[in-house]
Parts: C-alpha cells; structure tokens; sequence
C-alpha cells in the first residue's frame, strides 16, 4: 500500500564489490557487483516501504553509472534529479566482510561524478510535492562545496516548510573530526529530525549523558533527537522526555546500510503519525531486517515484512 507522502534525498552512489567469502580482502578473489551508497540506500529503503522517492545524484556516462541509474529506478526511486557525465567514472567500494558480520569499506571514488554538481544546479520545482529532505554527512565530506549545496537544499525546503532529516553518518576516511564538527554547525541549527548514532553524537558533541543531550538538542531546536545504539535498541528525546525501544534479536550477516535503513523506517513513522514509541519500535524492525541479508539495500523490507516481522506473524511462502 503506497503512501501518499514523499522524501527527497541528495548524494553519491557507487558500485559495491562484496567479496565471495568473509575475511581480510587480501585473501578474497572474487567479488559479487552490487550497489551502494548512504541516500540511495535511504531513497531505496522509502520507496520499499510505500513512499515516494526522490534521489538527486550524478553518475558517470559509463556502464556502472547505467547499473545503479537502472537499478534505482527499478525500485521506484524517481531519477528525474540524476544525471550522467561524461569524463567521471562512476565510484566504487569494495567491501571487507567479517564472520561476525561487520567490517570495512574501501572507497575508489577520485574524480566522481557527484563533483560536478553544483549550488546553481538545486532548483526550486525539484521540490515540489515533496513532505521532507533528507541529508547526510556522507555527501557533506566528499567535497567542501557540497556544504554550500546542502545549504541551498535546506533554504529551498524551508521556504516550502519542508522538515529536514540529517544522519550525520560520519566517514573519517572521507575527512576529520574537526572538519566534520564544522559543517554540522552549519547545518544542525536547520534540522528538524537527526537520527544518529550513540558513538556518532558521542564524537560530534563530546556528549553521552541523556541530560547534556537534551540540551544539545534544545540548543539547536532539534524536534526529534535519534540514537541508533544497534542492538542495545533506540531512544528519542522529544518535547522534554525520553523514549526507549529494545531491538529485534536476529542473527546478523552484515551490518552495512543497516542505519540507512533504520532512517527509512524512522521517516515513513515519522510521515504517517506513529506514536514515539512506535515509530522507534517500526525503525528498530526495518534496521534489524536489514543486517539478515548480504549487501547494502537488498535487505531492506517492504511494509508487509516489516509488519510481520514487528508482530511476530507468519508468513505463507507457498
């Protein structure tokens, strides 16, 4: 069942090689090709879910960059915001994967794609009938000139009074702390809804402490304050208090893209009016799902998985 709102994203998206078996890449000869990338995974993640989805990017005018255009509006997210250039091959990652399902990312993604967009190119109609934007840190380390995007996006949506969503996900191969620390400023006095991690806010504002976090989140007027904690579950400080949920016991076979989807999750609840406790109960169950499939988004559920997944229902598979 399809809902009648719709989110928009920006940022880069890449060619994933995962390897064909678990352990230090250096002893892995084969690769399976798949895709990735933090807002696609996001774009992706809604879209399974019944919103509408919009994803503005820009992909070399190559066979990969034909993978994931293909791929992404194959899964319903609107491309209509995606362009392909020419001189710019389209970026990859390989993947590390341990047994225990975490692991590391390499990134390839010198003279990308995405470096040519620029402020001018956000125009005021990409935003029409759009309910909210969601950006990440992901897009914001990539290149210096993307802050100044990221700020065009959000002055376009606050003139439509769109609420903006913001997941730091930090990336310290991308840039520093420090550097990372200095763009948030920037954008966190905009952000109606950040969804982060504990270790994530932990670095961004030295901060752990319920207390010392509500009032980081009064300080920026933050409406929704999001910890993602994994397996040890979720909390959101909103109007003055504090709310919990457990996470879902799975056995996870990778953790990747996991927190794009529980963001997935979190924006559809959040769109359609959950209570707080059940909006973080319905992300915890679309991040949980996620970690029980290989790769980046094929994890990520359609609402009727989601919903039995939540209530513990059977479904009928033949």
């Amino acid at each position: 069942m399809s809902s009648p709102f719709k989110v928009l994203t920006i940022g880069d998206a890449m060619i994933t090689l995962n390897p064909a078996v678990k352990g230090p890449l250096r002893y892995v000869t084969q690769f399976e090709r798949k895709v990735g990338g933090a807002e696609l995974n996001f774009a992706i993640g809604c879209a399974r879910l019944g919103l509408g989805s919009k994803w503005i990017s820009r992909l070399g005018e190559d066979e990969f960059g034909r993978v994931i255009y293909n791929f992404a509006r194959g899964e319903g997210v609107d491309v209509s915001g995606v362009n392909f250039v020419s001189g710019c091959p389209t970026s990859l990652n390989i993947k590390e994967i341990n047994e225990d399902g975490s692991g590391k990312t390499f990134y390839y993604r010198y003279n990308s794609p995405i470096l040519t967009l620029t402020p001018d190119m956000i125009q005021e109609e990409q935003f029409e009938n759009v309910d909210l934007v969601h950006l990440t840190g992901v897009f914001l380390a990539i290149d210096p000139k993307n802050i100044e995007i990221a700020a065009k996006v959000i002055e376009a949506a606050k003139q439509k009074k769109i609420p903006i969503s913001f997941d730091p996900n930090i990336r310290l191969k991308l840039w520093s702390i420090e550097e990372a620390r200095r763009a948030y400023k920037e954008i966190l006095p905009h952000v109606d809804i950040l969804l982060t991690g504990l270790e994530e806010i932990r670095l961004i504002s030295g901060m752990e402490e319920e207390d010392e976090l509500a009032l980081f989140a009064r300080e920026y007027g933050i409406r929704d304050l999001v910890l993602k904690d994994g397996a040890n579950g979720s909390k959101l400080f909103r109007d003055g208090d504090w709310t919990r949920a457990e996470s879902f016991r799975v056995t996870p076979v990778d953790t990747v893209g996991a927190g794009d989807g529980f963001d997935a999750g979190y924006i559809y609840g959040w769109l359609n009016g959950f209570s707080k406790e059940r909006l973080l109960q319905f992300a915890n169950g679309v991040g949980a799902l996620v970690t029980t499939v290989s790769g980046d988004n094929e994890g990520l559920p359609y609402l009727n998985e989601v919903n039995a997944f939540i209530n513990n229902d059977l479904i009928v598979e033949r």
